[in-house]
């Protein structure tokens, strides 16, 4: 994918997402590896407003190169790179049931969600709980950064998800199926639910490692 390619994509998901109502005012970033560095999206704007020509470009170091001054979650991005070499791009948001599950008192922080649909088991995995830390914190980074190498989907308690993926398509569609996931978990609420089993489980992350 030329750069060029990547800024419109960028644009483009971030538009759907926010016309979607996955994210909301300025909240939620996307980034995006290219060849010489990283593509993020800007601080303060909104997901439904990038201009592809003014992301904000950073070198291979975490150096802004050129365009608007990137995301205050830049460190939290970089971790997951760092430690996710294949990864070719991360989507953060603060969608909303997905922030609602992570300020839940009874969840598992080794595995937040439970085994819903097989889309789920297949795109996401295990969803671990990162303690909470203000948005833009060096310890979030750090935080994330221990856990990136086992999980490509992580959770920020009272803040939201944040996934990498192998593409841009991968990231966004595997943060969609979370968001949704975390939507059937809050309708499921008080209500006798059958899970898939650890077998189905084990059966299909065998099949599709994530």
């Amino acid at each position: 994918m030329t750069e060029t390619h990547a800024r419109e994509r960028i644009a483009a998901l971030g538009r759907s997402i926010f016309q979607r109502g996955l994210t909301f005012g300025s909240s939620g970033n996307i980034s995006v590896r290219v060849e010489d560095g990283w593509l993020m999206t800007p601080t303060n704007v909104a997901l439904g407003d990038l201009d592809p020509a003014r992301i904000s470009k950073l070198a291979p170091d975490g150096r802004h190169l050129s365009g608007d001054a990137p995301t205050k979650e830049t460190m939290l991005h970089l971790a997951m790179y760092r430690e996710r070499p294949k990864a070719a791009a991360v989507v953060h948001l603060h969608s909303t049931h997905s922030v609602a599950v992570s300020t839940l008192a009874h969840l598992d922080p080794e595995d937040v969600l439970p085994p819903i649909t097989a889309y789920y088991v297949m795109r996401v995995g295990r969803l671990p709980l990162v303690p909470y830390y203000p948005p833009g914190d060096a310890g979030l980074a750090e935080a994330v950064g221990k856990l990136a190498s086992k999980h490509h989907a992580v959770l920020l308690a009272n803040h939201g998800p944040v996934v990498a993926g192998t593409s841009l398509e991968a990231a966004s569609g595997a943060i969609e199926e979370l968001e949704e996931t975390a939507k059937l978990y809050l309708l499921l609420q008080g209500h006798r639910t059958r899970f898939l089993t650890p077998e189905q489980v084990a059966a299909l992350r065998e099949r599709f490692p994530s």
